[in-house]
């Protein structure tokens, strides 16, 4: 489990998230989320926000007090960190936190909970801290990271501010992957021409496969960004709200899939989310 070596340097191109969260510091809401970023800078906006409600030294803080120190290195008092990028935020974790919740912080400031990469709460730790939410407990804070807040619970998400940071700059696809996520949505909406690409043997590889989803998800996230420039980001903007998180869960769950140390057919898991949107 680690942080970010300096969050105030990660977040040099992230500033109007900053000035969102400074603004907030004065009245601290219960929770937050924020969304956009890379992973790194998602987790330097949260150890900022701790830091921010926790340095007694500086305004913006400082970076270099005992507090701020550390923050950074994840051994502070009054933080709690949950760490998705390493893996499902799990029940038990969550449940262990709760009698913590319920008690006022140690110190002079505010209690700060990060959730990292929260789009891997299992069903039943978001659920498990929903029901923090519902009561909350004085100098007690939470922050939760995910590159879309499609991908958290929606009554997490509604019991939450949310800050937006700078989208990351999106690759193009080859053109190569373009032939793909151009033949995966034309399939969502005739239902014909799909299962001829990934029938033939040999015509999908792992590594194939993978590029195909992370291509769908650069679609997904100028989508998302309402940057709809190409056709693939078009169809999918036709979606609306609902459909947009269907297609994110699915290209979620196969990257999983294919990232799995468990042997599966990259062809059948493409099939898979050809056939989530028909």
């Amino acid at each position: 489990m680690s942080g970010v070596a300096d969050p105030i340097q990660t977040l040099a191109n992230q500033q109007e998230a900053v000035r969102r969260l400074d603004a907030l510091a004065g009245d601290p809401p219960q929770s937050i989320v924020v969304e956009g970023g890379t992973a790194d800078e998602r987790v330097a906006l949260a150890l900022y926000w701790a830091m921010k409600l926790n340095c007694r030294t500086g305004n913006p803080p400082c970076g270099t007090c005992p507090a701020c120190r550390q923050i950074v290195d994840l051994a502070f008092n009054d933080l709690l960190f949950f760490d998705g990028r390493e893996g499902l935020i799990k029940v038990d974790n969550v449940r262990e936190a709760r009698p913590v919740w319920g008690q006022p912080p140690n110190g002079d400031g505010y209690r700060v909970t990060i959730f990292a990469e929260a789009q891997q709460f299992m069903t039943e730790s978001a659920n498990a801290l929903l029901k923090s939410l519902e009561e909350p407990r004085p100098g007690n804070v939470f922050i939760l990271a995910a590159p879309q807040r499609e991908r958290l619970l929606e009554t997490l998400v509604s019991r939450s501010w949310v800050v937006t940071m700078a989208w990351p700059d999106i690759r193009t696809n080859s053109p190569e992957i373009n032939e793909w996520t151009a033949a995966l949505t034309g399939f969502w909406r005739s239902g014909r021409g799909w299962f001829e690409r990934t029938s033939p043997k040999g015509a999908v590889d792992k590594d194939i496969a993978l590029q195909i989803v992370l291509g769908m998800q650069r679609e997904l996230r100028e989508c998302l960004r309402g940057e709809c420039a190409s056709p693939v980001a078009r169809a999918m903007s036709s979606y609306g709200p609902a459909g947009l998180r269907r297609i994110d869960l699915a290209l979620c769950q196969a990257q999983e899939a294919l990232n799995t140390q468990v042997p599966v057919n990259p062809a059948l898991v493409l099939d898979w989310i050809a056939t989530r949107m028909v």
